[in-house]
């Protein structure tokens, strides 16, 4: 492994203390929910490759998607400049959801896309003249990503960006409205607050890295009221839970209410290619039309609209209309909930969840989650605790004797610590 010990003297790695970090298991090829190794072992993949791979990898209707696209046109600048691959996935994205989300703008990453997400929500108002409600509301335990934008709307308890705060702006972040308490705490905080206020963002029915936290889909139905109450925008960040990954297609459609603009990412391209979308409504498009230029949505990244990311995104699509990916979720949930039960009684574990694909072992504390992870590596699978969680978000493609390989080795892990 030349290629390794050479590189890693200038590799960076994500979300690691590289005095103390291990090596990374060096991978040779994907397939299916197979993570292969250079040393000849072989990983079942419980995390799709932080949430990515919802048809599994090297899925054949993908790979020859973004292969066909390479062979004609990898990318070109969307300023000023049209593909088809673009304009054919913001038409299908806007038909799969509700009106009025029918503006789409394309990025390359989650977190630009809730970036965005904020921009197109204090900008409509300054286009109208609205002075002064330039803050947007966030809740305990939420994640919207590592940009400077994003961490000021992370719950700045967690820990992770706590160091930034003199440079970040100051956003509220109060607790979900999910129980008589605290309803009435979030209704007296806009009843105080709301002239302050842009919009409302929020994970819908789970906090992914914050925890994978749940909340029941009343919490979205009082948030769409208060929003509307105050007129305020609502923002609802998918880019975890899109694309099958909490039972339904889209998280938001278990509560019945629609945002004003939505996020989109991970999944999208099932796990191919970096690419992300901010939906807006038409209402908050509208608010950008003008005969000045002073108007329009200054946002332009390099990569926007990539044109093999929005192949990949399209087959993507392809598959869940021609595959039964909602089914398997639904099978995965069951699968999950009777198998990781038993995690329920070990010591040390307060609690167990699970909703749609997603399975969660919490645990009172893990004093080494690197080491954890080496343990179920001992097991032929690849999961990646933190804080204190294990958790399972495996592709929907995946077979149930994978996925009973990954809850084996989870109940073995953990009942030996």
């Amino acid at each position: 492994m030349n290629w390794l010990q050479t590189g890693w003297r200038h590799v960076w790695l994500p979300y690691a203390q590289m005095q103390t970090a291990p090596l990374p298991l060096p991978v040779v090829r994907t397939q299916g929910s197979e993570i292969h190794l250079a040393d000849g072992r072989v990983l079942i993949d419980g995390i799709a490759s932080w949430w990515t791979a919802c048809h599994g990898y090297n899925h054949p209707h993908v790979a020859q998607a973004v292969a066909a696209q390479l062979q004609t046109m990898p990318h070109v600048m969307f300023g000023g400049l049209a593909h088809e691959p673009a304009y054919q996935l913001a038409t299908r994205l806007a038909a799969l959801l509700p009106e009025p989300l029918n503006r789409v703008f394309f990025t390359d990453s989650g977190s630009v896309a809730v970036e965005v997400a904020i921009k197109i929500a204090v900008q409509s108002r300054l286009n109208k003249g609205e002075r002064g409600r330039t803050k947007i509301l966030a809740f305990t335990g939420g994640y919207h990503g590592d940009t400077l934008g994003t961490m000021a709307i992370c719950d700045p308890e967690e820990g992770m960006h706590s160091m930034f705060s003199g440079l970040l702006p100051e956003h509220p972040v109060i607790g979900l409205p999910r129980d008589a308490a605290s309803i009435v705490a979030f209704d007296d905080f806009l009843e105080a607050h709301a002239k302050t206020l842009a919009a409302i963002i929020v994970e819908p029915l789970v906090q992914g890295a914050g925890g994978m936290v749940l909340h029941p889909p009343g919490v979205l139905r009082h948030l769409r009221k208060a929003a509307d109450h105050y007129g305020l925008t609502l923002i609802f960040d998918e880019i975890f839970t899109g694309f099958g990954r909490t039972g339904t297609m889209f998280a938001f459609e278990q509560a019945g209410v629609v945002p004003d603009i939505i996020t989109l990412s991970k999944a999208l391209t099932g796990g191919t290619l970096p690419l992300a979308v901010t939906i807006a409504s038409d209402e908050l498009f509208a608010a950008f039309l003008s005969d000045s230029a002073n108007t329009a949505l200054m946002h332009g990244p390099t990569y926007m609209a990539n044109a093999m990311g929005c192949a990949a995104a399209n087959a993507s699509l392809d598959l869940f209309q021609t595959e039964p990916r909602l089914q398997q979720a639904a099978a995965i949930s069951a699968q999950l909930a009777a198998e990781l039960e038993p995690c329920r009684v070990l010591p040390g574990v307060k609690d167990v969840r699970v909703l749609g694909a997603i399975g969660v072992v919490e645990l009172a504390a893990i004093a080494n989650p690197a080491a954890l992870r080496l343990k179920l590596v001992e097991q032929g699978v690849w999961i990646r605790p933190f804080r204190n969680i294990v958790y399972l978000t495996p592709a929907l493609t995946i077979t149930p004797g994978e996925l009973s390989c990954l809850t084996g080795a989870i109940y073995k892990v953990l009942g030996a610590r």
